[in-house]
């Protein structure tokens, strides 16, 4: 599939001059054919933390797809959502757990333990998340919080979902950073079958 992002990565050269090392369409791009009108690509990831700074290096964003980011790892991601068709609000719990497989992580699923949307899910990472187009709604636990473009979400660990409930195409941007549940939480989640 085609990019649909442009991403300008810079480097150095060897005088150690600041220098466009590649200009254009950001390649790895997924979509997920259990989920239709759903595409993402991964901008760039980190691995570590302090991240080291290289002159070049080999474009991060290639491989398998993972939905979270490495231990002490970062992820950008640009992703579009089409509005919601019934065929997701009817997900069973068995296609909720493949959708998230597909996208590199089937532990995140929350299907079946009594979720508000069929792809709740949870993750040990700080989100920042930022409505670029469009209209999203973020569904959690109890509450749904309705985003326009512009609006920014820190997703701190909890269990949510994202639906596209307008009649229009939404994009959204996300960092994704590697985090650890304190021990309360990691208790109560354990408690919970590891959600």
């Amino acid at each position: 599939m085609a990019g649909f992002i442009r991403r300008v990565v810079t480097g150095h050269n060897k005088s150690g001059k600041a220098i466009v090392l590649s200009d254009g369409l950001a390649p790895a791009v997924k979509t997920n054919p259990l989920r239709p009108g759903h595409r993402s690509t991964d901008i760039w990831k980190t691995h570590e933390m302090p991240v080291v700074l290289t002159a070049a290096e080999v474009d991060p964003t290639l491989g398998p797809r993972t939905l979270h980011p490495t231990a002490n790892g970062t992820v950008i991601r640009i992703a579009e959502l089409e509005p919601e068709s019934a065929d997701i609000r009817a997900m069973t719990p068995e296609q909720s757990r493949e959708v998230f497989a597909a996208m590199g992580n089937a532990n995140a699923s929350m299907a079946g333990r009594g979720g508000r949307h069929p792809l709740m899910h949870r993750t040990q990472t700080i989100d920042y998340a930022v409505v670029l187009e469009g209209e999203l709604t973020l569904i959690l636990d109890e509450e749904d919080v309705t985003l326009k473009a512009g609006d920014v979400v820190i997703q701190r660990g909890t269990s949510h979902a994202w639906s596209n409930r307008s009649n229009k195409k939404c994009r959204i941007l996300y960092v994704l950073i590697d985090g650890k549940f304190d021990a309360d939480l990691a208790a109560k989640f354990q408690a919970d079958g590891g959600h």
